[in-house]
């Protein structure tokens, strides 16, 4: 779309400098032909330094829009974006493309239902009842039990496991809200890459990027019920045990283990080699190397003296 067409179409004032928006982008990784926006002032740094053609800001920030990318000012900026998602949003199913490339020596069962132009590596086991959705590419080696749902444009790398019910790929939790409390969908532009010698349990749901990559880096071992929210970024190596749940933009560093029950809040950072106490809640970024529990958050041994004295002041009540 034109960028004054798609600025009308939302509803946003636009004075500037006319072009081609061929997508969205985040602030970092836009570039000169995509749409952007600033909500968090977190973000401001990045801001300063984008590519992006246009930029949905408020008006508070709208003087930190570099030269040479035009501001589109309003006052909500980002259910702006959600609206302008919906033009940007791929079909959910194409009748158009290539059958699927299946690689020597891969054995996918009857009853597996491909989308168009999917890539199957060689040694590639696929059992019944899976959806391997558009524009997917699975690496050499890799086993899929059944029931297992790929969405479109999702990578899956060598040599992983995927056990039966888990779903790749699927919206992750958008939404902006009006003021007068409706939820508008900020649909869901990004992917999920899974990279090599990962092993995710069964009925696992792993949100796609809201514009950029859901990435489980390589070795990952993922345990049953696990839920990953859009964005997150789990480190080489990590542990993440049954029933653990990741808010959005979460990111942890290699080989940190989360125990059972345990989560994050979004938009923060686990140091590398960290270690989550079952049932612990994360709510702000934490340090690698040391080994936290409770909520709130707190190192393991301070945990467990807290609740040594207060064991011992319900004894001497009693």
């Amino acid at each position: 779309m034109r960028l004054g067409e798609l600025a009308r179409a939302i509803g946003v004032a636009f004075d500037g400098e006319d072009g081609e928006i061929e997508g969205i982008g985040t602030l970092k990784h836009a570039t000169a032909k995509q749409l952007s926006f600033l909500e968090n002032p977190k973000y401001l740094k990045d801001l300063a330094a984008t590519k992006a053609a246009a930029v949905l800001v408020s008006p508070k920030y709208a003087d930190a829009v570099p030269e040479g990318t035009v501001a589109l000012v309003d006052e909500e900026p980002y259910l702006k974006l959600a609206m302008a998602s919906a033009f940007f949003a791929p079909e959910p199913m194409r009748s158009e493309g290539k059958e699927p490339a299946i690689g020597e020596g891969s054995v996918v069962a009857e009853g597996v239902a491909f989308g168009k132009d999917v890539t199957v590596g060689r040694n590639v086991t696929i059992m019944p009842g899976c959806y391997i959705g558009d524009d997917v590419t699975i690496g050499d080696g890799t086993l899929i039990h059944p029931n297992v749902t790929i969405y479109h444009g999702c990578t899956i790398g060598a040599r992983c496991i995927i056990h039966a019910g888990t779903v790749i790929g699927s919206d992750g939790y958008g939404f902006a809200h009006t003021k007068e409390g409706k939820h508008v969908k900020l649909h869901q532009l990004g992917n999920v890459v899974v990279e090599d010698d990962v092993e995710i349990g069964a009925n696992c749901a792993i949100d796609r990027g809201t514009i950029d990559s859901t990435v489980i880096k390589e070795g990952a071992k993922l345990d049953n019920l696990v839920h990953v929210a859009h964005n997150c970024e789990i480190g080489e190596y990590s542990l993440i045990t049954g029933q653990v749940g990741l808010s959005g933009s979460t990111k942890l560093g290699r080989n940190v283990v989360m125990g059972g029950q345990s989560g994050t809040a979004g938009h923060l950072e686990i140091g590398p080699f960290a270690t989550i106490a079952a049932r612990g809640g994360v709510t702000k970024s934490i340090e690698g190397g040391r080994v936290y529990a409770g909520f709130p958050l707190m190192e393991h041994k301070k945990w467990l003296r807290l609740n040594a004295m207060l064991s011992r002041l319900l004894e001497k009540k009693n």
